[in-house]
């Protein structure tokens, strides 16, 4: 399902499912050693910013993403277990998961697990231009890269103890820990953030909605309900919830924890028009 007929599909159809049985096998990715395993969670056809896609998947033992360049789209890989050794123009650090580094536009980047248990890992990717993507591989793998003490590019730890507490967020339930990692001023394209949200038992984002935003709400841990206008449905785990845009505007949106463990987000943020922000409230 693509286009207008998934973006109008009903809203469990919409989200996207981590199913490791839907991964496809990918053999030195940029010229990268070793295999990947991947799914297409989200596919930018059904938005109307310039996200191009979200893929979820697997970086095999001794395998990477090899050293290459973009001229006209910047990504993100983000990992969830394990360590993974991340180049930035051309420098090497390991990043200790839960974490991701931006990689912005013109800027070589590639990663590489040099461990002994597969990395969970995602590539979130927005165009300057819409559907359009590019890529110069450097023909380096990157495996025994001499590694930095500390890396010396942007990065972000999806750190619980850094989140500060807010009450009412959006006008929800309770008081929520919330942190914005990455703001527009970082990019070139219009990606517009990546936000960092835990909702405790009990408590829940309240109904809001954008006019220049789309969003991607994953499911870092934990489980909770998702609303979307007037639509609802269970998300836990490993689901990437899609907030769009369409001709009648922003979808209305709101989430719950109704369980016993926090609910971990990371929201994706990407605008129509760069830097361009908006919110509203819908009681």
């Amino acid at each position: 399902m693509a286009g207008v007929a998934a973006a109008q599909a009903p809203l469990e159809k919409r989200i996207g499912r981590s199913d490791t049985a839907k991964y496809f096998r990918v053999v030195h990715g940029h010229g990268g050693a070793g295999e990947q395993r991947l799914t297409d969670l989200m596919e930018g056809v059904n938005f109307r910013t310039n996200l191009r896609w979200l893929h979820k998947g697997l970086i095999l033992p001794k395998g990477g993403i090899g050293h290459h360049f973009h001229h006209g789209l910047e990504d993100m890989f983000v990992i969830f277990n394990g360590e993974a050794e991340y180049t930035v123009d051309g420098r090497t650090a390991k990043l200790q998961a839960p974490a991701g580094a931006p990689c912005r536009l013109t800027h070589s980047h590639a990663i590489y697990n040099p461990g002994e248990e597969p990395v969970e890992f995602m590539n979130i990717v927005v165009t300057m231009v819409k559907g359009k993507v590019d890529a110069f591989d450097l023909g380096d793998d990157r495996a025994g890269a001499p590694i930095e003490p500390k890396p010396v590019f942007i990065h972000v730890r999806f750190d619980k103890e850094r989140l500060r507490p807010v009450t009412s967020l959006n006008g929800g339930r309770g008081t929520v820990r919330y942190r914005r990692l990455l703001g527009p001023e970082i990019f070139t394209t219009n990606w517009a953030y990546v936000d960092h949200l835990v909702l405790p038992p009990g408590t829940t984002e309240g109904k809001h909605r954008h006019s220049g935003v789309e969003e991607i709400y994953y499911v870092m841990s934990g489980a909770g309900t998702a609303r979307v206008n007037d639509e609802a449905a269970a998300i836990r785990r490993g689901d990437a919830a899609p907030v769009l845009l369409s001709d009648r505007g922003g979808e209305a949106h709101s989430f719950e924890n109704a369980g016993t463990e926090d609910l971990e987000f990371m929201v994706i943020g990407v605008a129509l028009e760069k830097g361009k922000l908006d919110v509203e409230d819908v009681r």
